[in-house]
C-alpha cells in the first residue's frame, strides 16, 4: 500500500474512533475494536490475520499486565477499606503549616496512594480538603482543590501502581521499575511546581470570588450528608448497618502503609538489581512487578481481614474487581489497535517524517494524547488509546519508550473540561460552581500537563 493511503487511513481510524465514542455515545471498547478491525481490512491484512492480529494483541497485553492491574486495584481497595489514606495525611497536615498544607496534599497523593483509583481517592479527600480550606485563607478552597486535581491525576497517569501509568507502560513494554523511578521524577516536580505556579493564580489572574465560585455553606453540607451515606463499604469502612460481627480497633498506621511500602520497595529493588546486572533468582523473583504487587495486595488483605469485619473486605475485594474489570477489557481492545497498526507497515512511514524533522517526537505523543483527552473527557482512556496508536512505532521515534509512555499521560491531562466525569464529581464533593471548577480542576490539571512536558524533554536529553 501506498505511504498516502496508509497516512490516510490511519487519519481514518483515529477519527473515527473519536467521533464513534463522542458523538455516537459508543463506549469506547466497541470504537477501539471497530477502528482495529477497520485498520486490519483496509491496510491488507485480510479477514483472517485481522481476527488473528487483534485476538494476539489482546491477549499478549493481558498476559503481560492483566495480573498487575488486578493486583493494583485490589492494594488499593484494601487501603481504602482501612482509611490509610486519610489517616496518612491527616497525621501529616498536623505537623505542617497550613501554608504548606495543599504541597504536602500534592505530594502524597501524587506519590504514596497510586494505586487507589481516582474516583474514589477523590471521594476519600474532598472532605478532608472542604475541612481544612478555611486555614488557608479566601482562596482555601481553591487551593485545597488544585492540590487535589496535582496529586490525584499525575499520580494516576506517572506513577506505578497508577492504573493508567501501569496500563500505558504494558502498551509500550515498559518496565515497571523503569515507569516507577522516572514517573516520580516527573510526577513529584510537577506536582509540587502545579501548585506553586497555582497558588500565584489564585491571587491574581483567576481572580477567585467565592461569591461566585463556591457554592453556599448549606448547600454543599446537604450535599456532604446525602454523598456519605451513598459511600460503599469498602470506601468508607462503614456500611451503616448491622453486621453481626463485633466491632474491631482500626490497624495501626504504620502496619496500614506497610503493604504500600513493600510493594514499591521490591519493584524498585527488582529495578535496580537488572540495571547493574545482579539478578539473584530470589531478587529477581520478589522484585519481579507481578509478584510484588501479589505481595503487597495480600499483605493489605491480611492486614483488613484481621481489623475489619469480614463484609467489608469482601465487599471491598468486590468493588476491586468490579473496577478492573473495565480497565481491563479497554487496555487490552488498545493492544489490539496497537497490534494491527504494528502489522500495517506504518512505523517504517513515520519515522521517515521523523528523520527530517516533521515534528519532535514527544511532541507528537503529547499532542495526540492532549486532543484525545480533549475529546473523550477521560484521562485513562486518552493516554491508553495514544500508547496504543503509537506503541507500534515506537521504534521508528527514536526516543525511548519510557519517555513515550510519560509523554502520553501529560498530553492526557490537557484540558479537562465538562465532558469529564471526574469534573462533576470534583464540583460536587468540593462545592464548587461550574465556573470554580473549571478555574479549578481545569486550570490546575493543564498546568500539571504544560510543566511536565519540559521535564519529560529533559529526561530525554539524560536518559
Amino acid at each position: 500500500m501506498a505511504d498516502s493511503m496508509l497516512l490516510l487511513h490511519t487519519g481514518i481510524t483515529i477519527a473515527g474512533i473519536v467521533v464513534i465514542i463522542t458523538w455516537l455515545r459508543v463506549p469506547p471498547i466497541i470504537a477501539l475494536l471497530a477502528g482495529s478491525l477497520y485498520f486490519g481490512l483496509v491496510t491488507g491484512l485480510g479477514l483472517d490475520d485481522t481476527t488473528k492480529v487483534v485476538a494476539e494483541g489482546f491477549g499478549e497485553l493481558m498476559t503481560e499486565i492483566g495480573l498487575l492491574i488486578t493486583f493494583g486495584v485490589l492494594l488499593g481497595s484494601m487501603l481504602t477499606a482501612t482509611s490509610t489514606m486519610q489517616r496518612v495525611t491527616e497525621a501529616i497536615t498536623r505537623r505542617v503549616p497550613p501554608q504548606g498544607v495543599p504541597y504536602v496534599f500534592s505530594a502524597t497523593l501524587s506519590s504514596l496512594f497510586t494505586s487507589i483509583y481516582s474516583d474514589v481517592l477523590l471521594v476519600l479527600t474532598a472532605p478532608l480538603a472542604r475541612r481544612l480550606a478555611p486555614k488557608l485563607g479566601p482562596q482555601g478552597l481553591a487551593l485545597m482543590g488544585g492540590a487535589l486535581t496535582a496529586g490525584i491525576e499525575v499520580g494516576l497517569v506517572f506513577v506505578v501502581p497508577g492504573v493508567a501509568a501501569v496500563a500505558v507502560a504494558g502498551l509500550l513494554h515498559v518496565p515497571l521499575g523503569t515507569m516507577f523511578v522516572l514517573g516520580l521524577v516527573v510526577a513529584l516536580p510537577t506536582a509540587l511546581l502545579t501548585m506553586l505556579v497555582f497558588s500565584w493564580l489564585s491571587r491574581g489572574a483567576l481572580r477567585w470570588n467565592a461569591e461566585l465560585d463556591e457554592l453556599a455553606a448549606a448547600e454543599t453540607a446537604d450535599d456532604d450528608r446525602v454523598r456519605a451515606s451513598a459511600v460503599p463499604a469498602a470506601g468508607s469502612g462503614e456500611s451503616g448497618e448491622a453486621t453481626g460481627e463485633p466491632e474491631r480497633t482500626p490497624p495501626p498506621l504504620a502496619l496500614c502503609v506497610a503493604p504500600v511500602v513493600l510493594t514499591l520497595l521490591l519493584i524498585s529493588a527488582g529495578a535496580l538489581a537488572e540495571a547493574f546486572g545482579w539478578t539473584p533468582a530470589v531478587v529477581g523473583f520478589v522484585g519481579d512487578p507481578v509478584i510484588a504487587m501479589f505481595l503487597g495486595a495480600t499483605a493489605a488483605y491480611a492486614v483488613a481481614r484481621r481489623h475489619l469485619p469480614g463484609t467489608e473486605v469482601g465487599a471491598a475485594v468486590s468493588s476491586a474487581l468490579t473496577t478492573a474489570g473495565p480497565i481491563l477489557v479497554l487496555t487490552g481492545v488498545s493492544g489490539s489497535l496497537a497490534a494491527v497498526i504494528g502489522e500495517s507497515g506504518l512505523e517504517d512511514v513515520l519515522a521517515g517524517y521523523f528523520s527530517v524533522g516533521f515534528l519532535p517526537p514527544l511532541l507528537l505523543v503529547w499532542l495526540v494524547a492532549a486532543i484525545l483527552h480533549i475529546a473523550l473527557g477521560s484521562i485513562s482512556v486518552a493516554a491508553i488509546t495514544a500508547a496504543g496508536l503509537l506503541a507500534p512505532l515506537a521504534g521508528g521515534l527514536g526516543v525511548e519508550p519510557v519517555l513515550i509512555a510519560l509523554a502520553a499521560g501529560s498530553g492526557a491531562l490537557f484540558v479537562p473540561h465538562v465532558s469529564s466525569n471526574f469534573f462533576w464529581m470534583f464540583q460536587s464533593l468540593l462545592g464548587f460552581t461550574t465556573r470554580g471548577t473549571l478555574k479549578t480542576h481545569s486550570v490546575a490539571m493543564t498546568l500539571s500537563s504544560v510543566l511536565s512536558l519540559p521535564l519529560i524533554l529533559l529526561l530525554d536529553v539524560v536518559v
